[in-house]
């Protein structure tokens, strides 16, 4: 018996590859499915099954392009709705057979209707492994306010409830050395306040998980729902997507990765009114950036960004890449179902300055400097968490997830210094009030780790960003 976790940080996701004796199954299955067909062929495997945890939010599963490539049935569990595609609707505590071992199917409602859980049974009768899903994260559980943007009578206090009792009529009831793989870690939307550990025993999450503590239905959904903000708008395009059905990944890429002179790149952005995103690292855009274009770094949580700040998955999309990542860069817009993608700029930057065309550029200075200035406005757009946990005194928070709700309190009239944790967020923040003609703001190097690093700055006291749930 095999088990893998194939975990995509910038999605802060896990799919599972279970295999036994010849046969396979894939749990919760990016969109770009080769990887597992080529994993099974290495093996000598068959791929038996796909099993669906839930309809996912936060990004398009490759459940339907994998069974037709493997003519595996994609198995969701009771109660699942009609979808555009044939599915297999489990039964609760239904056995599926794979190998020598058994994968059964524990029908968990709450985080959806429809969420499960698979438990593996090893070939001697002992329960090994909860794959769980969005049910049970590793110090959380999911968030229940999600289904309800597609579903509009599934209230999230109905949905709590039901996380209630699935999580103590089928999870806690199980062996304690059960290992848990949840479908997400510490970075992803689907929960409030998950680990950076990606598994742990059940048995350790049963003293260390608040949403497995004893207490009543109400004190507990009462804390489920406590500090939920709200979820990126393209989360129910995703739904959708997934219970609906989409285009195949591949055709997708080749559409993505056409390559475009700088005369075609410019027709595109005016025809089609295509957002320009600029994949590269930070401190290049910064130096120099084509006009109204927004800057989304392939190098840190670039799928989540896109959706956050685009929302719709239907905007049309142009991108400026290093060269060798185009391929990449399609791949990640299309997780999360942005498959309105047109290609990107040949030859990048350095072809529009080559065609004689103008470069904007943001200014960054270091936190030393920053330092050195009195009486100066900072804008922290980091999370409300991360800024009450220790910011700036006298900094304004503008979390980058709401941007557009932040341009109210931004005077054109007044320079501001901008910071994140690191570095990377403020430049997209710079950089869409840039293209809305904001042209008074100014990037801090480092962010927040610069500023705590010089100990020039006063700060407000630690506050444990647990407390803040």
């Amino acid at each position: 018996m095999k088990v893998e976790q194939l975990y995509t940080g910038c999605l802060a996701q896990g799919a599972y590859y279970i295999e036994s004796n010849g046969e396979a199954a894939i749990i919760d299955p990016l969109r770009e499915v080769q990887q597992y067909v080529d994993m099974a062929n290495e093996r000598n495997a068959k791929i038996k099954y796909v099993f669906e945890t839930h309809f996912h939010a936060d990004f398009v599963s490759g459940h339907i392009d994998l069974a037709k490539k493997t003519g595996a049935p994609i198995i969701y569990g009771p109660t699942t709705m009609e979808t555009g595609f044939d599915i297999t609707v489990g039964k609760n505590e239904q056995e599926f057979q794979l190998g020598n071992v058994i994968i059964k199917l524990l029908h968990t409602p709450g985080h959806t209707t429809e969420s499960s859980c698979f438990l593996l049974i090893d070939e001697h009768g002992n329960e090994k492994a909860l794959f769980s899903g969005d049910t049970l994260f590793i110090g959380d559980v999911g968030r229940p306010d999600l289904a309800q943007k597609v579903i509009a009578e599934l209230t999230q206090d109905k949905l709590a409830r039901m996380l209630y009792y699935s999580l103590r009529d089928k999870i806690i009831p199980l062996d304690d050395d059960v290992i848990v793989y949840p479908g997400h870690g510490a970075g992803s939307a689907c929960g409030k306040n998950m680990s950076k550990e990606t598994t742990d025993t059940l048995g350790n999450q049963k003293k260390t998980n608040y949403a497995l503590q004893p207490m009543t239905e109400d004190e507990f959904v009462a804390q489920v729902l406590d500090g939920l903000t709200p979820p990126p708008a393209y989360f129910p395009h995703n739904v959708l997507m997934n219970i609906k059905g989409y285009e195949s990944i591949d055709d997708v890429v080749t559409k993505g990765t056409k390559a475009l002179s700088v005369s075609e790149f410019e027709v595109i952005a005016e025809e089609t009114k295509a957002v320009i995103i600029d994949t590269r690292k930070e401190e290049d855009f910064t130096k120099g950036f084509i006009p109204n274009s927004i800057f989304i770094g392939i190098d840190g949580s670039f799928a989540t960004w896109v959706g956050t700040i685009l929302k719709d998955v239907t905007t049309p999309i142009i991108y400026i890449a290093d060269e060798g990542r185009e391929i990449e860069i399609a791949i990640r817009m299309a997780r999360i179902g942005f498959d309105n993608n047109l290609g990107y700029l040949k030859g990048g930057i350095e072809a529009w300055k080559a065609a004689g065309k103008s470069l904007e550029k943001i200014e960054s200075v270091s936190p030393e400097y920053l330092a050195e200035k009195d009486d100066v406005a900072i804008l922290d757009v980091r999370k409300a968490s991360e800024y009450g946990s220790q910011h700036v005194l006298n900094a304004e928070n503008t979390p980058l997830d709401y941007v557009d709700n932040q341009l109210a309190k931004i005077d054109k009239d007044k320079t501001y210094y901008v910071h994140c944790a690191g570095g990377y967020r403020s430049v997209i923040f710079a950089s869409i009030l840039k293209s809305k003609g904001y042209n008074n703001l100014i990037n801090v190097e480092q962010g927040f780790k610069g500023i705590e690093a010089t100990e020039r700055f006063k700060l407000t006291e630690y506050v444990c960003p647990t407390t803040l749930l």
